[in-house]
C-alpha cells in the first residue's frame, strides 16, 4: 500500500491524489482484501468503502508491479464485486486518474462493465479523474 499511496502522488498533485494511506484504510466504512501467493507474498490489493447503505466505492486497487497480468486484479475485482453484493450495495464506484498512466485501469474496469459517471460522494470536477460506476444487481 505505501508503494501505491507513494507512485500515485509522484504522478498526480496532492489535490488530485485520493489513494487511502494505511490510516483511511483503517476506518470502519472501508474494508480491505490482499491477494497472496503461496509463500505469504503481497500479489495484490483492494478496498471497499461504504458512501451509504446503497453505494460503495472500490479503493486501493493495486497489484504489484511484478505480477501484473497474471489475473489477480480480476479475481481481486470479482471478489469485492461479491462482497459489496452480499453486503447489500447496489452500486460500485471509483475514481482512477484521467492521464495516459492510468489508460489500462480505465480499459480494465470498463471490460469489467464500470462506464463514466458525474462525480460522486465529495468528490468534484477534476481534469486528472475519470470517474466510473456500474451496477451490482
Amino acid at each position: 500500500m505505501e508503494a501505491h499511496v507513494t507512485e500515485l502522488r509522484a504522478i498526480s498533485p496532492p489535490e488530485s491524489t485520493h489513494a487511502l494511506d494505511l490510516v483511511g484504510l483503517r476506518s470502519d466504512a472501508v474494508r480491505c482484501w490482499v491477494a497472496r501467493g503461496r509463500d505469504g507474498e503481497g500479489l495484490g490489493c483492494a478496498a471497499l468503502k461504504a458512501l451509504d447503505t446503497l453505494h460503495a466505492e472500490l479503493k486501493s486497487m493495486r497489484t504489484a508491479p511484478d505480477r501484473t497480468r497474471q489475473g489477480i486484479a480480476t479475481g481481486l475485482l470479482l471478489h469485492v464485486l461479491d462482497e459489496a453484493r452480499e453486503a447489500g450495495f447496489e452500486r460500485i464506484s471509483l475514481e482512477t486518474g484521467a492521464q495516459e498512466f492510468f489508460a489500462p485501469a480505465r480499459a480494465f474496469y470498463a471490460r469489467h462493465g464500470f462506464v463514466p459517471c458525474e462525480p460522486f460522494g465529495g468528490y468534484r470536477t477534476d481534469p486528472l479523474s475519470a470517474f466510473l460506476t456500474r451496477s451490482l444487481r
